[in-house]
């Protein structure tokens, strides 16, 4: 094989190993955002849990219950996610890996590293619905407590309303 031949043929395993970097990238980002979003769920879950150490109303007890339930749902649903961004991690690393050992070899890998990169693009997919759904999930937690927050808020307001005109009558 000419020198320049077997020069293009390593440069064509180099940008076959480096296809796998965009996917890399990409499974990165939404790793660090995962984990962004489970810091915050953490953090919530502790302020939910020092509000029912705090309250000895039943009702709202009940109410923070369920709050904590629904944290533990998007927990779990993070922490699929990330389990599946590692595994698709995994898989490009593998891709890249295999490409170059498979060239080095004499090609007698056959399909795997297609199969690994195919496998990474799988759990990237799977992991993207997890952290959509999680997503749904905090967007409903902050609604019902906006909800019960504005309800609140509705209630004091009449309640001071009926004092004052209560004030009113008694003078």
């Amino acid at each position: 094989m000419p020198q320049n031949a077997a020069a293009f043929a390593h440069y064509a395993v180099l940008t076959a190993m480096l296809a796998p970097a965009f996917f890399l990238t990409a499974t990165a980002s939404l790793l660090m955002s995962a984990n962004n979003r489970l810091s915050r769920i953490i953090d919530r879950l502790r302020s939910i849990l020092k509000e029912l150490e705090d309250t000895s109303d039943p009702e709202y007890r009940g109410i923070l219950e369920q709050r904590i339930a629904m944290q533990r749902r998007r927990n779990v649903l993070i922490l699929r996610g990330s389990q599946l961004l590692y595994g698709a991690i995994s898989c490009f690393v593998g891709t890249s890996l295999s490409v170059a050992v498979d060239a080095f070899v004499g090609y007698r890998f056959g399909m795997l590293p297609t199969l690994l990169a195919v496998f990474g693009v799988l759990a990237l997919f799977a992991a993207s619905l997890c952290l959509a759904r999680e997503s749904t999930l905090a967007i409903t937690a902050i609604n019902e407590e906006m909800d019960h927050r504005y309800a609140i808020a509705r209630m004091r307001k009449r309640e001071q309303h009926a004092d004052a005109q209560a004030e009113g009558e008694t003078e």
